[in-house]
């Protein structure tokens, strides 16, 4: 794999976070998730990856992406042949993790993380890039032109970073385009928001989170009917995950889950399902 400058927008920078974060983890002897792909990301990508080491954030990289991967399988468990519509899929390898050989696959994000992105995978028959905001409808006109339902949107690390009234249209043209539908996405309430600047990773990179979202079920009253399945912090995810996790790891998370600490009970993992 040959080399790749990486020319990306301030926002955009911040998926080069999670794929570090999987890097790392791929090489610990026992690891919450394994992605040999982004271990020779990091390798081939021009980048100050070291700038991340050592932050207590890689971990929850970590983490959040393996409880979207088991929202994902467990999806396709029940719909072998429905859609998955990655939103902001940067160099995400969710598609090597999870897919089952007959679901459709889309990997949307801004052109420039797509003209990355490129670099480094090509489409194939049932999994296709689209190089688009997630508030241009376009992409949508797309996503149904070559695919049924049902559908599940996974929106990792993403709608944080984008105005509330943006989040509120992204909101609005899922569930008119996409009726009963899965959407994964996290949020950040107060206590996470108001400690972005801290010395974690991403006080080492300019973008900072703009939508701060004190409770998801706020979502239902932007889009009465819209409806919270599963809504986790780190100190507090679905026991079948925690169980398997690493012994190191289930200790660091008690010992978060006996803190009570503000900016982890804030930032949540969530399943909703759109009207």
């Amino acid at each position: 794999m040959t080399e790749r400058d990486v020319r990306l927008g301030t926002i955009q920078e911040t998926l080069l976070i999670p794929l570090y974060g999987r890097a790392v983890e791929n090489r610990k002897k026992e690891a919450v998730l394994r992605d040999p792909v982004a271990e020779e990301l990091v390798a081939a990508i021009d980048y100050d990856f070291a700038r991340f080491d050592g932050l207590p954030m890689l971990l929850g990289t970590v983490l959040r992406t393996s409880l979207f991967d088991r929202w994902v399988a467990h999806f396709l468990a029940e719909h072998p042949t429905g859609t998955v519509v990655e939103i902001g899929t940067g160099l995400n390898t969710r598609f090597e993790r999870t897919d089952n050989s007959r679901a459709r696959w889309f990997d949307l994000d801004l052109p420039d993380v797509i003209e990355l992105r490129r670099t480094c995978f090509t489409d194939v028959p049932r999994r296709t890039m689209i190089a688009a905001s997630v508030t241009d409808e376009a992409w949508a006109d797309t996503v149904t032109a070559h695919s049924g339902g049902p559908y599940l949107f996974a929106a990792e690390a993403v709608l944080p970073y984008l105005q509330e009234t943006d989040v509120r249209e992204v909101i609005g043209l899922l569930a008119d385009r996409f009726p009963g539908s899965l959407l994964a996405l996290d949020t950040s309430g107060p206590g996470h928001f108001d400690t972005q600047d801290q010395p974690d990773a991403l006080g080492k990179v300019d973008a900072r989170m703009q939508w701060n979202c004190a409770d998801p079920a706020q979502l239902a009253e932007w889009r009465p009917g819209v409806e919270v399945l599963a809504s986790h912090t780190f100190s507090s995810l679905p026991a079948p995950m925690y169980d398997e996790l690493p012994t190191p790891v289930q200790e660091v998370l008690s010992g978060l889950a006996a803190q009570r600490l503000p900016q982890v009970e804030d930032y949540r993992l969530n399943l909703v399902r759109l009207p």
